[in-house]
């Protein structure tokens, strides 16, 4: 039976790089803000791929300026999804607006 993976709500406290970078499996970071129209827009496709995989981690960070693990990813436009297995970066999906940016970014 799949769980529901996805978080519907940005964390406002994010975690450390380094709490990130050693999260072990499958990781969807999710950047964005809660007021932004793009992230809004985008959040139905999110979730649905999301709830494919329910043995990936999906982590919702509010991000914005000075936020030091936004910055540390270089994230420069919202919704930025990056995928990590085992800490590291394997993918990223600037501003996706399909089912299938997202699923081939995962696989």
């Amino acid at each position: 039976m799949a769980t529901n993976n996805f978080e519907s709500t940005y964390r406002d406290i994010e975690p450390t790089r380094s709490d990130i970078d050693a999260m072990r499996g499958t990781v969807v970071i999710e950047f964005g803000a809660p007021w932004c129209p793009i992230c809004q827009g985008a959040q139905a496709i999110i979730a649905d791929v999301i709830r494919e995989h329910p043995d990936y981690k999906h982590i919702k960070i509010e991000d914005g300026s000075g936020r030091p693990l936004g910055r540390s990813f270089r994230i420069k436009l919202w919704p930025t999804l990056v995928m990590l297995k085992e800490g590291k970066e394997v993918a990223r999906v600037v501003r996706p607006t399909t089912l299938a940016e997202i699923q081939q970014a995962l696989q």
